[in-house]
Parts: structure tokens; C-alpha cells; sequence
């Protein structure tokens, strides 16, 4: 028996004798972006299984996103029927909560359940910012039609802007599915690097004085409030805008079982073991769309590139109207507060809190600045709904 003949044999049935240099590349920027959530700690539960999808769905030769083979055949009866020859792989399955738009109303459940509304409701003014914020989705809707892509495509690039992954695959999956990879990769790369993308945007638009404004303190809210707050915005949402209903009323169904005080056991599960496994299951899969064959070309490319638009649109929109408000209240608003309606909960009103902590050691925004992060939250949720309302219809 020849050895070299068998080594060779060997060699070429391994991986390495079909890695190309495009799955290199992309094994590469999953290395990088597990050194962002490992060592760096760059929100690690939504980057360490996004980078560990990423970099099984390029190892050549496993097959984890391949699609089932179906062929037609004829029965018995002489109809003809699908028939599976053969099974896909794990996370084919798994994706198909992603495509489907089933994660994402999940996801909104559990986090209803760990927020608090409270910040949103003693200061209602709130609102408008969250709004403001959503201002990158519609430049980057406008950028991205001027580009070439079609409406319903440019409607899912620009909600990028919302930082809001949840929001961004649910709105893709109905009106451009063939996008959820790319869009997907951005929505969630960029909220997991919220830290280094905002900061530099908020001190470019804000002066010292302004970040270092001292708020007062917000008013007690009621548990009454907060049980019927979630109520009414369901119903007002649902009959105002039904398309929007799905993401808005779990977000708000979540809060209330964190509200009322008679479903613990529910609301727990919902905020800790459903959210987790969720989060597991969508973040490796949105992960494992991004194979080098689908995500390194052009079209991919500008889509990264126009959701960072998007995000800082958003952000850049937040801390505008933020000044604004600032010079409307004679500087009683700290306008880096703006920058949290992008609605990466919690992360952006922690970002808001240490830019002004480090003007002013003393200051703590983060209260204040969990207002325009909620209602970044159903502001993002509401913009989906009305470009869904246009295109999907």
C-alpha cells in the first residue's frame, strides 16, 4: 500500500483541500469579533454567538446552514409529491425562527420583562426623543433607493438605524428576506459596538457645558401606571397601526408580567430561560448567514456600510433634538440623553451615563436617559410597522 497515496487521499477528503480564500477571510473577522466579546467585552451574549455562527457556517465541508435536497416523485396514486432525500443541517432548521419572524417577537417578550418603564412614563417629554432617533432610518431609506434598491429593500436596510436587532430581522424577513444576512450581521455587529460607534458622534455634536447639565430627579411612578401603561399602549398601537402589533404587544405582554406582580414564575422564565435560549439560537444563526460566498460582495458591503449610516443618523438625530430641548428648558436637559433613543436597551443609556460622568464624575443621567431608550424601543417598533404597512401591503 502506497503512504503517499493514502496522505494525499486523506488530505484532499479534509476541509483544508476546499478552504477558499474568502472563508479564510470571513474565519478571520469571526476571530475578530470573538476578541471583541471575549477580551474586550463588547456586549458578549449577542457577539459570541454571532461570531461562533459565522465561523461554522465558513468551515468548509460541515454544512450547518446547507439546505434540505426535496425532489418530486409520484405516489401510488400517480400524484405527485415532495419527498425529503435529504435532511438539512442544524442551524438550516434552527434559522428558520429568524425567517419565519418568530425570534424576534420572543426576544421583545423577554425584554419587556427586564424593563423598566417607569423613566418613560414620569417623563413623558421622552418620547420625542426617542423619536428624534429614528431619524437615521429614513435618511438611510432614502440613501439606499437612490442606490438602486428597491423599496421594500431600502425600508429594511434603513431600519438598521434603529439599532434594534429584533426589529431589524422581523421587518427584513417579511418584506426582504434574501437580505437577512447582511442585515442581520449589521443590525446586531453595530448594537454590540455601540460603546465605540456613539461617543465620538455625541461629543462632536455636544459642548462641555451641555454635558455636564445635572438633571433633576425623576417622580415616583405608580405600580398602577405601570400596569395600565403597557395595556394602553397595546390596545392604542394595535387599532392605530396593527402591523406593528406583533413586536409592540409582546414587548408590552412582557412588561406587564413584570408589572403586576402575580405572574413571577412568567415573567422570570420570559426575562432569563426563554430570552437566553432565543438569544442563542438567533445569534448563531444570524451569525451563520454571513458565508463568504453570501456576504463578501458589493451589494453585502454597501449595505454594511449604509447601517452604519443608519445607526449614526440615529444617534447624531437623538443628540440633535436632545440640544434642542436643552435650549427650550434654559439647559435644564442634558442632550447626550438623545443618544440613548437609538433603543439598544440598556447599552446606549449606559453609553449616555459615561460620557457625562466623564465631564462631570458626579452626574447620573442613566435614569433619565432610560426614557428615549424605551421609547427607542417602540419608536423603532412603530417605524417597522408603518414601512410594513406601506411596502407589505
Amino acid at each position: 500500500m502506497d503512504f503517499g497515496n493514502i496522505l494525499i487521499h486523506f488530505l484532499e477528503s479534509t476541509g483544508l483541500a476546499s478552504l477558499t480564500l474568502k472563508q479564510a477571510a470571513m474565519i478571520g473577522v469571526s476571530f475578530i469579533l470573538l476578541y471583541l466579546a471575549i477580551v474586550k467585552e463588547f456586549e458578549p451574549l449577542l457577539l459570541v454567538p454571532i461570531a461562533f455562527g459565522m465561523l461554522l457556517a465558513n468551515l468548509p465541508e460541515v454544512g450547518l446552514m446547507k439546505p434540505p435536497v426535496v425532489e418530486v416523485v409520484e405516489d401510488a396514486s400517480g400524484k405527485l409529491v415532495p419527498v425529503t432525500v435529504e435532511y438539512g443541517g442544524l442551524l438550516y432548521y434552527l434559522y428558520q425562527g429568524v425567517k419565519l419572524g418568530i425570534y424576534p417577537p420572543l426576544i421583545f417578550l423577554g425584554i419587556g420583562a427586564m424593563t423598566d418603564f417607569g423613566p418613560l412614563i414620569a417623563n413623558p417629554k421622552s418620547i420625542l426623543l426617542g423619536a428624534a432617533a429614528q431619524l437615521g432610518i429614513f435618511i438611510t431609506f432614502i440613501g439606499a433607493t437612490l442606490l438602486g434598491f428597491t423599496g421594500p429593500e431600502a425600508a429594511s436596510i434603513g431600519i438598521i438605524g434603529g439599532a434594534d436587532g429584533p426589529t431589524a430581522l422581523y421587518l427584513t424577513s417579511k418584506l426582504a428576506p434574501h437580505l437577512l444576512g447582511p442585515i442581520a450581521v449589521a443590525a446586531y455587529s453595530y448594537m454590540a459596538l455601540v460603546p465605540i460607534i456613539q461617543p465620538p458622534i455625541m461629543r462632536a455634536l455636544t459642548t462641555k457645558e451641555e454635558r455636564s447639565v445635572v438633571m433633576e430627579q425623576l417622580r415616583p411612578v405608580s405600580k398602577r401606571e405601570k400596569i395600565i401603561f403597557p395595556i394602553m399602549v397595546t390596545v392604542i398601537v394595535a387599532l392605530l397601526l396593527p402591523s406593528a402589533a406583533s413586536l409592540v404587544g409582546m414587548l408590552m405582554f412582557g412588561n406587564l408580567l413584570r408589572e403586576c406582580l402575580v405572574a413571577d414564575r412568567l415573567s422570570k422564565t420570559a426575562q432569563n430561560e426563554l430570552l437566553n435560549i432565543i438569544t442563542i439560537f438567533l445569534g448563531t444563526t444570524v451569525g451563520a448567514t454571513a458565508s463568504a460566498e453570501n456576504f463578501l460582495t458589493p451589494r453585502t458591503l454597501g449595505i454594511i456600510a449604509l447601517g452604519l449610516i443608519a445607526f449614526a443618523g440615529g444617534t447624531a438625530g437623538g443628540v440633535i433634538f436632545g440640544k434642542i430641548m436643552y435650549k427650550l428648558s434654559g439647559g435644564k436637559i442634558n442632550p447626550l440623553i438623545g443618544s440613548a433613543g437609538v433603543s439598544a436597551v440598556p447599552m446606549a443609556a449606559r453609553v449616555s451615563q459615561k460620557v457625562a460622568q466623564e465631564e462631570n464624575p458626579g452626574n447620573f443621567i442613566l435614569m433619565h436617559a432610560m426614557g428615549p431608550n424605551v421609547a427607542g424601543v417602540i419608536g423603532s417598533a412603530i417605524a417597522a410597522g408603518l414601512l410594513l404597512n406601506y411596502f407589505g401591503g
